[in-house]
């Protein structure tokens, strides 16, 4: 296994932007990080678990509807049912196959697959296309599940030498209290706790144990990172990166101070093209027939008749053609109903609002402009929708007391009529009827390959028309370089096409619409080395481009030794009729006054030194350092705050892989290759 058992293990949600996050200790960064491992905290860590790998999934799914009476009517009372379920290993019940052995704990073949499917879907959602298992593998995909499991199956393995336990009682007061449970009310919904568990592939019984599992592990971590503290060094040290703040001075020196290089001579020309042939050689062409099906393409809006399209309006216009109506309002709550009775008496009477609060040296709430249902009060709702603007309300009784709300603006309720919408309302219907019959044209289309026709051929039997495309690149371009039009979803597709062959038997791309995109390789073009002659042009304009970068670079490093040895920046500068500027928010992160380059070479160098970076453009940026600051570290502030708790998991990561390293290596573990690539489903190639 590449990398050992470290290189598969550790990742992040993201690499942290410099400045947000300085890293420390050895974990290492994957191509893509699905989900953190072993952090101090209680949620982190859980979402690591083989217990809870599917929880942000549940919650991505938790608007689901089906099955959600039925399943809570089967539920129950959940802290009942809790009592009589079974106790178990997390690894037990999943079939005989083991992928890996950690001490005593096996990792089963089908927990290996049921997590390994989902991180495989929740990566093809991200990527907005079909991801095949070798693209998975590639990516390191299996590797990650792998280790996962591993690392889980290890805290099992010490989980059982210490003799940890947990009863069904304490997992039950756990689970009612998980706001992945939690309904409307903020307190747990047995009907979303059975419709998600119905949704992820779980029983009652296998969901418990898997949680056993988890939360006997999560008290081995707590215990290992509970009580880190981070030091103050390092929090010195991130403040002084992200907060330093410098002072410069100074100007833009333009490509055009270079001057107009002459023409190259044929020796020298030959000796540049010479060192940069790769830059000039012709990428591999290929030329591709391609056959996509839209429900957008198929569908017909103009044959929707109108009644079906006043039929749908009719039904969904209250939820996605209605603006809800709007009210500004004000209110003063009184510290007892006599009060609020004499202050509406008063404005009866003719006496404004605002000026009671006042005499009664009571705060005046501006509630902003609400509808009706963002009104928590229903009572206040109710008297703030039926008040005229300019209006005030009786004495309110509401939940925080007696009060007095006056209108000062509304706007009414309004539905956009059926003829605005209806061009929409019918797109909608005929995309939704494309859909139905989009499966039907796919099967034709498959049945004309089958029997052996071309797909040009097999698109024409079924009443469509195929693409040619005479050439296109790995980059989607053409010969002269330009995109190639008209390709359903681009990127998958050329991807595609390049990992294909001549003569192959492709698999259809599904495309996010939920159309089908065909496609076969009817040519390929090698890559070839350019002669010359017949890039010459190029050639000789990349050979300007390089002479005046090193023109512009030698000009800005003899201004810059001027201005180190005593001149002026403006008068360096007044030699070019270039004017001085200065940025006094320089840091190593955020700088908006200059390129982010300038500022990171400002760093570089000492107060009162000069230096040169790149610029925007082709030219340089020549300055001098005037200053330097740093505020005082606030540790209580929200910024370091955040700090700390990253560095915090930061450090609770580093921790778990040496406490891991040590206990692995101590119990033992053995995997099963040919078990391992069957689980995920790649060909047993001896590729490892």
């Amino acid at each position: 296994m590449p990398g050992g058992m470290n290189a598969r293990r550790y990742h992040r949600d993201a690499p942290p932007a410099m400045g947000q996050f300085v890293g420390v200790g050895a974990s290492a960064l994957r191509p893509f990080a699905p989900v953190p491992i072993f952090r101090p905290d209680f949620k982190a860590v859980r979402r690591r678990d083989t217990g809870i790998f599917m929880l942000d999934g549940m919650r991505r799914m938790s608007q689901g509807l089906l099955g959600r009476a039925i399943m809570g009517l089967v539920m129950g009372f959940i802290s009942l049912s809790f009592a009589i379920w079974g106790v178990g290993n997390i690894f037990v019940g999943y079939g005989a196959g083991k992928v890996a052995t950690v001490g005593g704990v096996d990792v089963s073949s089908d927990t290996l697959r049921q997590l390994y499917q989902v991180r495989l879907q929740n990566l093809q959602q991200q990527a907005k296309r079909a991801i095949t298992n070798d693209e998975a593998h590639q990516m390191g995909l299996d590797q990650q599940v792998l280790g996962q499991l591993i690392s889980n199956a290890t805290l099992d393995s010490q989980a059982q030498k210490l003799g940890l336990a947990i009863s069904d009682k304490d997992i039950a007061q756990r689970l009612l209290t998980e706001p992945e449970f939690a309904g409307p009310t903020g307190k747990f919904d047995s009907g979303k706790f059975s419709q998600l568990l119905q949704d992820n592939g779980y029983s009652e019984q296998s969901f418990v144990r898997v949680q056993r599992g988890s939360y006997l592990r999560q008290e081995i971590s707590d215990a290992l990172t509970g009580d880190m503290t981070v030091p103050d060094a390092a929090l010195d040290a991130i403040h002084r990166f992200r907060d330093e703040t410098r002072s410069i001075e100074y100007f833009e020196l333009p490509a055009s101070a270079a001057g107009e290089p002459p023409a190259p001579d044929d020796a020298a020309l030959q000796a540049f093209y010479d060192s940069r042939k790769e830059s000039f050689r012709a990428p591999e062409y290929r030329g591709v027939v391609t056959l996509a099906i839209e429900p957008s393409k198929l569908a017909d809006p103009a044959a929707v008749p109108d009644a079906a399209a006043q039929a749908r309006y009719d039904a969904i216009k209250d939820q996605r053609y209605k603006t809800e109506a709007t009210r500004k309002a004000s209110q003063v709550v009184f510290k007892d109903d006599e009060s609020a009775k004499a202050a509406s008496e008063k404005i009866k009477g003719g006496a404004k609002l605002a000026d009671i609060a006042a005499e009664a040296k009571l705060p005046v709430a501006d509630l902003g402009v609400v509808t009706k249902d963002g009104v928590f009060d229903k009572a206040l709702a109710d008297a703030i929708f039926a008040l005229p603007v300019g209006g005030v309300s009786d004495p309110i009784k509401s939940q925080f007391g007696y009060a007095i709300t006056e209108v000062t603006e509304a706007t009414p309720e309004t539905i956009k009529p059926f003829a605005e919408v209806a061009p929409e309302i019918k797109a909608d219907i005929a995309r939704q009827q494309a859909k139905k019959t989009i499966g039907d044209l796919r099967d034709k289309i498959e049945d004309e390959r089958t029997s052996g026709k071309p797909l040009d051929e097999a698109a024409a039997a079924a009443g469509q028309k195929a693409v040619k495309i005479e050439a296109i690149d790995a980059n989607g371009l053409d010969k002269n370089g330009a995109p190639v039009e008209g390709l359903d979803d681009r990127d998958a597709l050329v991807k595609a096409v390049f990992a294909s062959n001549i003569g192959v038997d492709n698999d259809t791309l599904n495309t996010p619409e939920g159309g089908f995109v065909w496609f076969e390789v009817t040519s390929i073009d090698p890559s070839r080395e350019k002669p010359l002659n017949e890039v010459k042009d190029k050639v000789i304009s990349a050979w300007k481009d390089d002479e005046i970068s090193k023109s512009i670079n030698a000009k800005a490093d003899a201004m810059v030794k001027r201005i180190d040895g005593g001149e002026e920046i403006a008068a360096v500068a007044k030699e070019l009729n270039l004017d001085v500027k200065n940025a006094n928010d320089v840091k190593r992160v955020a700088t908006t006054s200059v390129p982010q380059s300038v500022a990171l070479r400002a760093f570089s160098l000492p107060v009162g030194k000069a230096g040169s970076s790149t610029g925007d453009g082709d030219g340089r940026i020549v300055f001098k350092v005037l200053d330097s600051t740093l505020p005082p570290l606030d540790k209580d502030s929200d910024v370091m705050k955040g700090v700390a708790t990253q560095l915090k998991q930061s450090f609770g990561e580093e921790l778990m892989t040496q406490y891991l390293n040590k206990e692995e290596a101590s119990a033992g573990v053995t995997i099963n290759q040919a078990e391992f690539r069957n689980a995920i489903g790649l060909a047993d190639t001896g590729d490892q």
